[in-house]
């Protein structure tokens, strides 16, 4: 089976992060970098919800999901670059809204595959992301 690698936070875990993991099963076996808890606290300058440990958790109880790696401390965008050495994966799976050019060329210059998905969610469940739930919680 491809490997297949994921990045991202996963807090305030939901819908639209099962369906985007399903997606990517799609592909292969999913290798999850975790973004820890002081990489989220030095990019999106908040706590997370849960710990790193309890999101960790959360990722491996998702049976799409073959293996979680918290991710290092860097508190920068490309926090999983060390894990893509360890890993190997053939894929790297990201949403629209989180890919980026500098990634898109960090991970092609590694022969890896960069697939963006069309974040799709699950049958007869609303588009869920984690900026729209905060924004929703706002109000």
């Amino acid at each position: 089976m491809p490997k297949v690698f994921v990045s991202g936070c996963f807090d305030v875990l939901h819908s639209g992060h099962v369906a985007f993991l399903e997606e990517a099963a799609t592909y292969g076996d999913v290798y999850v970098s975790l973004g820890s808890d002081e990489t989220v606290w030095r990019l999106k300058n908040r706590k997370t919800m849960y710990n790193e440990q309890e999101r960790k958790y959360m990722l491996e109880a998702i049976r799409f999901v073959k293996k979680v790696y918290i991710g290092p401390d860097t508190g920068k965008i490309l926090d999983f670059a060390p894990l893509l050495d360890e890993v190997k994966p053939d894929i790297f799976f990201v949403n629209a809204d989180g890919t980026s050019d500098e990634k898109r060329a960090f991970v092609e210059s590694k022969g890896i595959r960069y697939v963006t998905s069309s974040r799709i969610p699950h049958a007869g469940l609303p588009e869920r992301s984690t900026t729209s739930i905060r924004e929703t919680l706002k109000k």
